[in-house]
């Protein structure tokens, strides 16, 4: 007589479990059940680890962004791969460093009179509005300062050297860095945890994400480079106050699409008027003159090699991620946006190519 599952080892039957469910049915429901329960575990898992995703995210990004340093210098420089990293690195450093020496004492204090600019901006259009008849109460445009100001406060605080968002940037470079050096490593990690069947389109993808992010931080940082520049230039030619504060923080804000402008170009205008009239009207033309370059020949010339994005989805998912991360996620929303691109372009070749081959088996 053949034994049951529940003889122990010694043959004898030691009975049922209380846990076991003899009926199928309700064996496969109970199956079913647990899949659930431990994909809404994950899920929460997620959302409760969300900030420290973000932050191996941006590190990621920071790494494609020396990595293309890397590839561009590799173009001049036939080195070993690890000591272009360096000279990248050590390129970025120095400029900082300069940066910090040439322009840190004049940031330091323009960014300490910007709030007081902005309130006292921010009632004078109130009280040309009330003149022309319009109901503006003060407290509600005197928050909509404060917003923009707290907006811009963390890059603020950073370009001053205030302690900010100083962990996170320290953590963002520290992951960047070693995915940099060793990205196959960390390739192979994440395969390896992957069914065998898999692993050759995840590497794919992967590297079709990887080239798709560096050629977009290289259009930004191109953008970036021009709008900081050229708005230095301009303003200081006509000899518009906090220069330097406004170039950078326009530089920066060029890494944010639609409301990066948008945000410099409010501070830019509203420093501007604090001149007089014909200095806030010539801010104004810089503004214009700036981006309208930027968006009709340096954005169109690097879009054409980068990852096409509608402007009204890449809005929504920065209002998304800046209502759950802070500027943080403002930062990165678009090429987290771009990455799910690339993997939902990708699953569609594959199930294109899976339609295909089931037809051609049907034709033959």
């Amino acid at each position: 007589m053949a034994k049951s599952d529940a003889d122990d080892e010694f043959g004898e039957n030691i009975g049922v479990s209380p846990t076991f469910i003899s009926n199928p049915v309700l064996r496969q429901e109970a199956g079913k059940a647990f899949v659930w329960v431990l994909v809404i575990g994950l899920s929460a898992l997620c959302v409760y680890i969300s900030e420290s995703l973000l932050v191996i995210f941006g590190g990621m990004v920071f790494a494609s962004i020396i990595d293309g340093g890397s590839r561009l210098l590799g173009k001049v420089l036939p080195i070993n791969r690890s000591v272009r990293l360096l000279i990248v690195l050590v390129t970025a450093t120095a400029f900082l460093i300069w940066l910090a020496y040439f322009a840190g004492s004049q940031v330091t204090q323009q960014a300490a009179a910007l709030p007081s600019i902005v309130e006292h901006q921010a009632n004078r259009a109130i009280a040309w509005a009330q003149s022309n008849g319009f109901e503006v109460e003060a407290r509600n445009v005197e928050s909509i300062a404060g917003q923009l100001v707290d907006g811009v406060g963390t890059v603020t605080r950073a370009l001053t050297g205030v302690v900010g968002g100083f962990t996170t940037l320290f953590l963002i470079v520290i992951i960047g860095i070693y995915v940099a050096f060793e990205p196959r490593l960390y390739e192979r990690g994440v395969a390896w945890m992957l069914p065998k069947g898999r692993r050759r389109n995840f590497f794919l993808t992967i590297k079709q994400m990887a080239e798709k992010m560096r050629r977009l931080m290289a259009g930004r940082l191109v953008g970036m480079l021009f709008e900081g520049v050229f708005t230095y230039i301009m303003l200081a030619v006509y000899g518009v106050p906090m220069a330097i504060l406004l170039a950078i923080l326009t530089g920066l804000l060029a890494f944010i699409p639609n409301v990066g402008a948008v945000v410099s170009g409010i501070l830019m205008v509203l420093v501007g008027f604090s001149g007089g009239t014909d200095m806030g009207l010539y801010t104004i033309a810089v503004y214009v003159i700036v981006q309208t370059f930027d968006g009709y020949v340096v954005i169109p010339l690097i879009a054409k090699k980068t990852v096409d994005l509608a402007p009204a989805l890449v809005l929504g998912m920065q209002l998304i991620m800046g209502i759950l991360f802070g500027i943080l996620g403002l930062f990165l929303a678009d090429p987290l946006l771009a990455m799910i691109k690339v993997a939902l372009e990708r699953r569609s070749e594959l199930h294109r190519a899976y339609q295909e081959g089931e037809k051609a088996k049907d034709g033959a």
